[in-house]
């Protein structure tokens, strides 16, 4: 078995079988022979008969734990590894086999507990570093991964996953270039397959080597043609880049899996995202003729028709997705966007509050607040959307080796022009009949850019010292210590082009800064191109913008993440241009 030659050890377990046909060892071999042939169902036949033969065999539990986490059996593979560690607790391979299991369920503080024993035991177990990384990647505490990731490589220069799981961060972080090498390096060390095709499609996207990141996503979908990860990518690339048959590749994996619901609810969500309703709707209720109910397919049917405007069809739909699912806050939300189009604050406000409590600092959930207070006519609106206090633009001084703000903006507008590459506007972004820098300009190098990231310092310091500190606001509540930059991009508009109202959701101060501007801007009475704020991102009868602001050359405007915020379309031929990022709290130290 161990030299591959299947045929031969399963022809040897046979024969003794044949005369010991209740032998622990030969069905317990017998069994990790047919998973190696890959017939999964005897497999997991053989090894439970071997349990029952020798219940106290600890490492056939967690034999047993491996093949039934193969084939995605959570708890039934947790079951089959606590029993292993019962009869064995220094067992490595169960609680290895145990840490994996808890990041693949998510549970990620659980999965570190566990790598950590194993590393308590032998500090230079690679394979305990990198299910440690894993873990610590699923919490957020992306610095500290890749240290687990980089001590498992250390230890371990040939592990190939540990390799390819640094890369994958590296790629996350965009950080494309570093991930290219490190996936790369896996590659060469033999390993293969759709995670790895994936992770290196999106660092060549980040980097505009947008042929090679196709290849790259349909090598990963060659792999596995429902790969939902690869077939949303590959999609959004390709009507960024003008292809009008952008989404085809999911007709292919639908094909190959045509009961797969989560595959068919995001085609329709891209069609959606796309403009294309009608579509669809086609898809989303084709899902629910085939499979029965679904809430979140219901749901997501739920936002299709209210974006068409046919509130009655989507607040049933709504409302039957979020009775049967109550604990979602997707299906929250999907609802409470129908109840604003409908004037009913009061009902949304029992909804909105319970996940402000669930998931305070999502900056959705204070959106809706305010627009539900708004329609009741509450004073507590006003505390939330202060204009006067929230919303502040700044002239950008000129940084050092600049004698205008005029001259470095034309410096940072060659830069960005060669960033932006794209023929269209992201799928999944506010932005219309434009486009965007294909990754975040903090990982970018330019001098230029550092520059401008350097020269914003002051004024979002200014910002904070204007705004105070008031444990009851929930923008002032978070204005401690120091702050970091999560995300910086460039948005080009073209004629028509605009921003389609909304929130930042997981920001907590907001911006623009105006780097380019068409002479349109400067009618005060068209106001083309302005920003504008407090028009929530859905149709709310009366709620229209409240403060709108004028575009110049070197403004930068900050506004709370939380904030509705928008662009009036500009006319003209003449582009507008402008960077923009979120700014949070350093995270408290754990």
């Amino acid at each position: 078995m161990r030299r591959g030659q299947l045929q031969a050890a399963e022809a040897a377990c046979r024969a003794l079988l044949a005369t010991a046909p209740g032998d622990a060892d030969a069905l317990h071999l017998l069994g990790l022979v047919r998973k190696q042939a890959g017939d999964l169902d005897q497999a997991e036949s053989l090894l439970r008969s071997s349990v029952e033969a020798a219940p106290d065999r600890a490492e056939y539990h967690a034999n047993l734990g491996n093949l039934l986490r193969s084939r995605g059996r959570i708890a039934d593979a947790e079951l089959a590894y606590r029993m292993a560690l019962q009869l064995a607790p220094q067992l490595r391979t169960a609680r290895l086999g145990l840490a994996r299991l808890l990041s693949d369920a998510s549970l990620h503080v659980a999965a570190a507990g566990e790598a950590q024993q194993l590393l308590a035991a032998d500090a230079r177990d690679a394979e305990a570093w990198s299910a440690l990384g894993v873990a610590l990647r699923g919490q957020g505490r992306h610095a500290e991964a890749e240290s687990a990731y980089r001590k498992a490589l250390e230890i371990a220069p040939g592990y190939a996953a540990a390799r390819h799981n640094l890369g994958a961060l590296l790629s996350q972080q965009q950080r494309a270039e570093e991930a290219l090498t490190e996936l790369d390096r896996a590659a060469g060390a033999g390993l293969g397959g759709r995670e790895i095709a994936f992770n290196r499609g999106r660092a060549l996207a980040d980097l505009s080597r947008f042929d090679e990141a196709e290849r790259s996503y349909l090598a990963a979908l060659a792999a596995d043609s429902a790969h939902l990860e690869s077939q949303v990518a590959l999609a959004k690339l390709r009507y960024m880049r003008g292809d009008r048959d952008f989404a085809r590749e999911f007709q292919r994996g639908e094909q190959a899996r045509p009961r797969d619901v989560r595959l068919r609810m995001a085609h329709g969500q891209v069609l959606r995202q796309a403009g294309n309703a009608v579509a669809a709707e086609r898809i989303l209720r084709d899902v629910l003729r085939s499979e029965g109910f679904i809430p979140e397919v219901a749901s997501a049917l739920a936002i299709v028709l209210h974006e068409q405007g046919r509130l009655t069809e989507a607040a049933t739909e709504a409302r039957a997705a979020r009775d049967a699912k109550p604990e979602s806050a997707a299906l929250d939300e999907a609802l409470v966007g129908v109840l604003l189009t409908q004037g009913e604050p009061e009902e949304c406000l029992a909804l909105v509050r319970r996940q402000r409590e669930l998931a305070p600092l999502d900056q959705r959930w204070i959106a809706y607040e305010a627009t539900a207070l708004r329609l009741q006519g509450d004073d507590e609106y006003l505390r939330l959307y202060d204009y006067a206090r929230f919303v502040q633009p700044f002239e950008l001084e000129p940084p050092a080796g600049w004698a205008s703000i005029e001259a470095f903006n034309q410096d940072l507008i060659e830069v960005l022009l060669r960033l932006h590459r794209f023929q269209s506007h992201p799928l999944d972004q506010s932005l219309r009949l434009g486009t965007q820098t294909p990754r975040s300009l903090l990982v970018e190098a330019d001098p230029v850019i550092r520059t401008f990231l350097k020269a914003i310092e002051t004024p979002i310091a200014a910002y904070r010292a204007a705004i105070g500190q008031d444990p009851r606001h929930p923008l002032t509540v978070r204005n401690a210590g120091a702050s970091q930059l999560v995300g910086c991009w460039s948005v080009r508009l073209q004629r028509g082009g605009y921003h389609v109202n909304h929130t930042h959701p997981a920001g907590w101060i907001s911006s623009a800064y105006y780097v380019e501007v068409p002479p349109e801007v400067a009618d005060e009475t068209a106001q083309s191109g302005w920003i504008k704020f407090g028009e929530p991102g859905l149709p709310v009868p009366g709620a229209s913008p409240e403060r709108l602001v004028q575009p110049k050359p070197g403004r930068l405007v900050l506004f709370p993440s939380y904030m509705w915020h928008g662009t009036t379309p500009i006319t003209g031929d003449q582009p507008r241009m402008t960077v923009a990022f979120d700014v949070v709290p350093n995270p408290q130290p754990r």
